[in-house]
């Protein structure tokens, strides 16, 4: 399963939503999951799924590598899903022992459920799309308004994006060391929640130690490159916008209208 976290990936393709201008993928995330929230009726997300598979076909991502981050995830969906239904009240439709499932409960889980689906799979979108450089420029550019309440924008920024980045780096750590520890005879898949939880110790420890050490690694080699935040620091590729930028901000500001009007 955490072989099929693609979270934080960045997909190497030609496409025109690569080339476009990183603040506004960054805008354009926020944009669309605020519209995931404009309506209350399933034509809404026949609209937003229709705008999000559009990009996806014009971002050139496979959707088998798409939906393939998502099943980490479906463990999260179905509980979410599942408490809705049972502790939304309505219009009963069965009970069984202290659990009620009502006719509002079902359609406020499949809500809940496709919000949260799209939610995620346009956040991941802009990680495919956009490289963790273009994604600092971009977030830093973004928030660029806050300098003047000193709070450090390129930081956080900076902070972020290494986060994005180390995430595969981890991920690939840590099958690294489930392999080596299945070669020793760890066994990871039997047993109840107890002893599974156990058994991820000789896990975690050598991830953590791992973990702290590339850290350590990383601010010496920040530090070696005179790295001292974002004062007085220049671009060599300065963010320019470009007509397919307008073209994207229409298209988002027609499916902001949409979802508002929508029947």
């Amino acid at each position: 399963m955490l072989r099929d976290m693609t979270l934080g990936q960045y997909y190497p393709v030609e496409s025109p939503i690569h080339r476009l201008d990183p603040r506004t993928k960054f805008l354009g995330t926020i944009i669309f999951v605020v519209s995931l929230f404009l309506f209350k009726t399933f034509w809404g997300f026949a609209l937003t799924g229709a705008f999000l598979i559009v990009a996806t076909i014009l971002a050139r991502i496979p959707f088998k590598f798409v939906l393939k981050g998502m099943r980490p995830m479906l463990f999260l969906l179905l509980f979410m899903m599942i408490f809705t239904l049972l502790m939304t009240p309505g219009e009963v439709l069965g009970e069984w022992w202290i659990f009620t499932v009502t006719k509002e409960g079902i359609f406020a889980a499949l809500f809940m459920g496709l919000r949260l689906a799209f939610l995620v799979l346009g956040s991941s979108l802009m990680t495919y799309t956009t490289t963790p450089n273009k994604l600092t420029s971009g977030m830093e550019s973004v928030f660029g308004f806050l300098k003047i309440f000193r709070v450090p924008v390129h930081e956080l920024a900076m902070m972020i994006s290494i986060a994005l980045r180390f995430i595969p780096i981890l991920l690939e750590e840590t099958n690294k060391i489930m392999k080596a520890q299945q070669a020793r005879g760890a066994d990871f898949e039997s047993g109840g929640p107890t002893k599974r939880a156990k058994a991820m110790i000789p896990i975690l420890i050598p991830l953590f130690v791992s973990s702290f050490r590339r850290a350590g690694e990383l601010a010496e080699a920040m530090e070696a490159r005179c790295y001292h935040g974002g004062d007085g620091r220049t671009k060599m590729k300065p963010l320019k916008y470009h007509i397919g930028d307008l073209v994207a901000y229409l298209l988002l500001a027609g499916l902001v209208v949409g979802c508002i009007f929508i029947p």
